[in-house]
């Protein structure tokens, strides 16, 4: 009973910031004005219901929906997306800053508590199996692997160390720096690359024709590699932090990383570096294609199936201005990414760390 006084307690907090009597406009609201606002209240209300009716399926110990982030997801896309429509409605609605660093004219920052719960959430339903195999380093594994690699593709030891950063952004951006996790929002991709099986058996088969390079450059690594094979056969190698780490790359940043030199006089921010390759993840075909093109930033994609992969991943995904973009060059892209920043921002705190020692 105590768990469930303290849910009450939390969502009759969050109800008082999000029922706030809304900031008065100079004369009276348009209907335009009227109706986003009339959204944004049945968007808010419906996150806070589904927010609720996980808590509850979830403290019951009730069976979850297949796929229970999805409707999470969904719903909070909805509150972001009609928050943005409301404040273009309704500038005055703009307000301050929040710690998610989600600029404020997507996110009234009074509805944070919403935000964490929904994190608190994910981070259950997404926890690993019990058969999961963690590292004591998980950090420095993803660094390690990226060096070694990097290195074996005859990178320098600037570019490789440039290699090691990067890839530390991808293990954050693709699961928040956890390790071996599952997947709330697919049955398909898993572990601390959020790879599919097919993707997995790719990188195991890239990563066997490198090993012997990968000997030569560094048998400590190459060693630590021949205890996680065998400490992983027989189960997933996606449950494996190590394995996943080392198969994810290789299946589909490994081949890009020789462009490391000139990705990074073009792309001299870090961040930025970092969301170029987590665009390998998203939209691979068009995002090589820019690469080869000699002008990176403002080669354009407008197939909507790319679109709409950018929309399914929080790019151009939130307000109706964004989603009626029909087309996006790499430097719009790049800039529509600022859902991803804090993740890359603590990547690039963990890697200092990681340097440090």
């Amino acid at each position: 009973m105590g768990s469930r006084r303290l849910a009450a307690a939390f969502f009759a907090a969050a109800a008082f910031f999000v029922a706030a009597p809304v900031v008065a406009q100079k004369g009276a609201p348009t209907p335009r004005q009227s109706e986003a606002l009339a959204t944004y209240e049945r968007a808010l209300a419906d996150f806070k219901s589904i927010l609720a009716e996980r808590r509850r399926q979830i403290e019951a110990k009730e069976p979850l929906p297949n796929l229970p982030g999805q409707a999470l997801y969904l719903a909070r896309v909805a509150v972001i997306s009609s928050y943005k429509d409301l404040t273009d409605a309704m500038p005055a609605r703009i307000g301050r800053p929040n710690k998610f660093e989600i600029p404020p004219a997507y996110f009234d920052a009074d509805i944070e508590p919403l935000i964490d719960e929904y994190s608190k959430l994910f981070d259950i339903m997404e926890a690993p199996p019990a058969s999961a195999q963690n590292s004591p380093t998980p950090f420095k594994d993803v660094v390690d692997l990226a060096v070694a690699i990097a290195r074996a593709k005859g990178l320098a030891p600037e570019h490789a160390e440039a290699a090691g950063r990067i890839s530390l952004g991808l293990f954050f951006a693709e699961t928040n720096g956890k390790q071996n996790v599952r997947n709330a929002r697919s049955n398909t991709y898993m572990g601390s690359f959020q790879t599919g099986p097919s993707e997995d058996r790719n990188g195991r088969r890239k990563w066997e024709t490198i090993k012997g390079d990968i000997a030569a450059i560094d048998p400590a690594l190459s060693a630590r590699d021949d205890k996680e094979e065998a400490r992983a056969r027989g189960t997933d190698h996606r449950f494996n932090h190590w394995t996943n780490v080392r198969d994810g790359l290789m299946n589909a940043h490994a081949d890009l990383f020789r462009e490391i030199p000139q990705i990074v006089k073009t792309l001299p921010d870090p961040i930025d570096q970092m969301k170029l390759f987590e665009l390998i993840q998203i939209v691979p075909t068009p995002t090589r294609a820019a690469l080869k093109s000699g002008d990176l930033l403002n080669y354009r994609v407008s197939s909507p199936m790319i679109m709409k992969h950018l929309r399914n991943n929080s790019i151009f995904a939130f307000g109706q201005t964004d989603r009626a973009r029909t087309s996006a060059s790499f430097r719009e892209i790049l800039a529509a990414m600022w859902l991803f920043n804090r993740k890359f921002e603590r990547a690039m705190a963990k890697y200092e760390e990681i340097k440090r020692r």
